[in-house]
């Protein structure tokens, strides 16, 4: 652990002022949006943006780090990155911010393709696993340190946008001084989205409908606790509080999907993460009752951590329950395709739930959530009628966050080996 920290330090921590400005922004945007009178439909349509450019995104920046390479990609988007959060502060309104949304999605992927792909080639059989696993703890403590930042100025003030956009051409650094040697880019063929359905239906219908209702928590919660009129550390600690115990019981569900029957673990993963919205519902009904009938915001956050808990380990659970359908060389490619299949939920999750809110009210954002889980759990309970589950011993579950790219999925210990970093003059100089 500690030559890992020690080859790849510097990487984490640009990874983490990129996640801390992510988190930062996610939350900025939500609020600035209520405080500008957006439209719900408007501000979910703008929160889109986003999850359309990853997709695009996803699909062209392969290409472009075959023709120029990584380190000019990682300039390049990183400094596109930052430059566009400036324009939010100057450029207001959601049509605007949607395609600024897009130009940042684009961006964003790129950045972790690249970040993927160095960790990939400092990685061999034996530590790869530990790599991960930093990487994720990176990701989801640099998100959660991020939300925090709304207490620190006035989202109505261009300063914000200013921080955000320091903290990402801070992430910049370690990757343009190193002088490590860039790793040969390979170019990673999905299965295709047929071969996926057939090897597995509920993981492939599971991580669609995962992703529109992921995509709709992480954008449009603090949507939804702004126009409830939580203050601004309210909010920062309700975004907190959903990374955080989201990453924290990755590894423990993830232990029991190992050792149960995984389809099944997901089923009581997404009804139990249902039951607990629908809570969440009751106790911010609750809160702002007349004199003694009202209860503190203490029960809203219980319902949401439990939320939590239950619902965001559960992109890992599809994939590992994919996975164990096919062959282990398979792996890679098939966490591909369910990637793909994520982001097309995605792209439609913040504008979907947007709609739900204005016709039933803000309480229509965890009705969506409830919605999507029971359609996730009952199409399981389905599945569990047509087939039963086989014991594949090559796979097991492997804790990754749901932004991971095909190059992230390669770090996973159950795809197969990997060749080991070759200790050339270049990896030696300095470690990254």
């Amino acid at each position: 652990m500690n030559k890992i920290l020690s080859n790849s330090w510097a990487l984490f921590l640009g990874m983490g002022c990129l996640m801390m400005a992510y988190g930062f922004q996610g939350s900025l945007l939500g609020v600035r949006a209520v405080e500008e009178e957006f439209s719900l439909l408007a501000t979910g349509f703008m929160m889109s943006g986003y999850f359309t450019g990853y997709f695009i995104g996803a699909k062209i920046i392969p290409i472009l780090i075959s023709n120029v390479g990584h380190v000019r990609v990682f300039a390049a988007f990183a400094s596109i990155a930052s430059l566009i959060i400036l324009l939010h502060s100057v450029l207001i309104g959601p049509l605007i911010w949607f395609i600024l949304r897009v130009i940042t999605g684009i961006s964003m992927v790129s950045i972790y393709t690249v970040a993927e792909s160095w960790l990939n080639d400092r990685a061999s059989n034996k530590n790869r696993g530990s790599i991960l696993s930093i990487y994720m703890v990176v990701i989801y403590a640099g998100m959660g340190i991020g939300m925090f930042f709304l207490n620190f100025s006035n989202p109505s003030d261009f300063e914000p946008f200013i921080l955000i956009s320091v903290l990402t051409s801070v992430a910049l650094i370690p990757i343009l001084l190193t002088k490590k040697k860039a790793p040969t880019f390979k170019k990673i063929k999905a299965m295709s989205l047929g071969d996926v359905y057939k090897a597995s239906p509920f993981g492939m219908i599971s991580a669609l409908f995962y992703g529109t209702i992921q995509s709709a928590l992480f954008t449009l919660l603090a949507v939804y606790a702004a126009s409830m009129n939580f203050s601004i550390f309210d909010i920062s600690l309700v975004t907190f509080l959903l990374a955080i115990s989201g990453a924290i019981s990755q590894w423990p569900i993830g232990k029991i999907s190992d050792l149960y029957d995984r389809r099944k673990v997901i089923i009581i993963s997404t009804f139990a993460s249902a039951f607990f919205a629908f809570c969440a519902i009751l106790a911010s009904n609750q809160m702002y009752l007349p004199g003694d009938l009202a209860s503190n915001k203490g029960w809203f956050y219980l319902s949401l951590m439990l939320f939590s808990v239950c619902s965001l380990p559960m992109f890992s659970l599809i994939l590992a329950h994919t996975n164990d359908f096919i062959p282990k060389e398979k792996f890679v490619a098939a966490g591909a395709s369910l990637q793909f299949t994520f982001g097309m939920g995605a792209m439609s999750g913040p504008f979907l739930c947007s709609i739900f809110m204005n016709i039933v009210g803000l309480n229509g954002f965890f009705i969506f959530i409830i919605f999507f889980h029971l359609l996730i759990g009952l199409f399981g309970l389905y599945r569990t009628t047509i087939r039963e589950v086989v014991d594949n011993p090559d796979s097991q579950f492997v804790a990754m966050p749901s932004t991971i790219t095909a190059a992230g999925i390669e770090l996973s210990p159950a795809v197969g080996s990997i060749e080991e970093p070759q200790k050339t003059e270049d990896t030696q100089v300095t470690s990254i």
